[in-house]
């Protein structure tokens, strides 16, 4: 029988199918297309770009196992990207996609010693005509040490996504935005890494956007202007932190722009961070703006509760330092804003423990945690109620107020309503309005059921157990 691309792609989705959910093989297999099979490379075709990087990220390794074990040990994967012409007419066409080589350092670039006759150039280091440049990264932020979740998927994916391929994404550039404290320097400090590890011959630079204007500043005094554009230009990943700063900056933005119009146009990748949108940024050029919209702003949110567990852990796990389950979930609950205060009740529970040789327990949590909350709530309300059951049981808050008899629904409705009925001073009346204007009667009935549950079954039982902790744990 000839071996034909299909029956190689066919024979590969059998493998697939088994190894991975049904919605994501709906999702990210069924709609792809195999084209061609030449000796032992199969180049398949896939919807978009975007297509393209998730499967890179999310199953390269399935992928090429499955791939090798039908065409051997030589066997490769190569894709072809529909491309959508911006006439609406016109049919879509495909590009090919490029392979990329992997490294692990900076190279050396080449910098002028002295500026004119006299003056030395700032940007070298003095008596040195090949340099090497010093990325400026954290290596202790990388991506393992980064934590994911619902409050930052999309950003890290995209970012994990660039950091293989530097330059050759549709996240060029790549702006990630957020509020104070919640991993912005982190994370692109941990693509940086990435492409640092990966790419020999790609020179990677993080700056503050402080940083790069101070640097301008100087370069101006010292008549320097044109070694400082030149610098910036042969950096192949430049990261630039709190862009934000170059508000009303009108010339440290003009430089900022032809910098970034000379590194995009020679396909470098651009890293940018900022504590909002760009679509937000006030005191910028029009023109710095529409660049910043060029490829991908992703935001990093507030973590919820399961993340904010997972970031203490992987801190536990790293300093190798184990805490009571309940300490944990405490700090976690009552620090919900900021990663950075999260790890720093942390830091001071640790060194309040060691300094007075103290067990860290529940009480001592509530003492430190103190000095980073300005107030620890003691009354909890129906709405706080209503998340804590809701997040439990993954249930969506507002489908406890409609009209709906599924079984997991009516569940958490009633158990919010039991738990209204014991933690706060409401009346039935309001409590039931809480709840989609039902009446007193129906709150009365929830909290005989539940409590005929919690007398017969020793699991729901169990479960109620746990969301009760939790809530008093915010009324400590």
């Amino acid at each position: 029988m000839k071996v034909t691309c299909e029956s190689v792609w066919n024979n590969c989705l059998k493998i697939i199918k088994d190894n991975v959910n049904l919605q994501s093989f709906k999702t990210w297999f069924e709609p792809i297309q195999p084209v061609m099979l030449d000796n032992s490379v199969l180049t398949i075709q896939v919807p978009s770009q975007f297509f393209y990087e998730w499967l890179e990220e999310h199953y390269v390794t399935l992928l090429r196992k499955t791939i090798k074990r039908e065409l051997g040990e030589d066997a490769r994967l190569e894709y072809r990207i529909v491309v959508e012409n911006s006439n609406g007419n016109s049919n879509p066409h495909t590009i090919d996609y490029p392979n990329y080589n992997t490294g692990n350092k900076n190279p050396e670039v080449s910098m002028p010693l002295v500026i004119g006759k006299s003056i030395k150039n700032p940007f070298v280091i003095p008596g040195l005509k090949k340099v090497q440049i010093d990325p400026q990264l954290n290596p202790a932020y990388n991506f393992d040490s980064f934590v994911e979740g619902d409050c930052n998927r999309l950003a890290r994916s995209a970012g994990f996504a660039v950091a293989q391929k530097p330059g050759g994404t549709a996240f060029n550039p790549l702006v990630v935005y957020g509020g104070v404290g919640l991993g912005k320097t982190h994370l692109i400090q941990a693509i940086g890494n990435e492409i640092k590890s990966r790419f020999s011959n790609k020179t990677v630079l993080y700056v503050s956007s402080e940083k790069f204007t101070n640097q301008f500043i100087d370069a101006l005094k010292n008549n320097a202007v044109n070694d400082f554009i030149h610098f910036y230009q042969l950096i192949d990943v430049l990261l630039v932190d709190d862009i934000q700063f170059f508000a009303n900056k009108d010339k440290t933005q003009d430089i900022f722009f032809h910098i970034f119009n000379h590194l995009h146009q020679g396909g470098k990748q651009l890293i940018l961070s900022s504590d909002r949108a760009p679509r937000d940024l006030e005191g910028m050029e029009e023109r710095l703006l529409s660049r910043f919209k060029w490829g991908l702003s992703a935001d990093l949110q507030i973590p919820d509760f399961e993340t904010r567990i997972a970031i203490l852990e992987k801190k536990m796990y790293a300093d190798g330092i184990e805490l009571p389950r309940e300490v944990v979930e405490f700090v976690a609950y009552n620090i919900n804003t900021n990663v950075r205060e999260l790890e720093g009740a942390l830091i001071s529970l640790l060194a309040q423990a060691s300094l007075n040789k103290k067990e860290i327990d529940l009480d001592l949590a509530k003492k430190i945690i103190k000095n980073f909350v300005k107030s620890i709530s003691r009354e909890v309300s129906i709405e706080y109620i209503q998340k804590v059951v809701c997040e439990y049981f993954d249930v969506d808050v507002e489908k406890l107020k409609e009209k709906t008899r599924k079984r997991a629904i009516v569940q958490a409705r009633q158990l919010s309503m039991f738990l209204a009925k014991n933690y706060t001073k409401n009346s039935l009346k309001v409590i039931g309005k809480h709840f989609g204007n039902r009446d007193h009667s129906t709150v009365i009935h929830s909290c005989q059921a539940i409590q005929n549950l919690l007398d017969t079954d020793p699991e729901f039982k169990d479960n109620v157990s746990d969301i009760k902790k939790k809530i008093q744990m915010s009324i400590a």
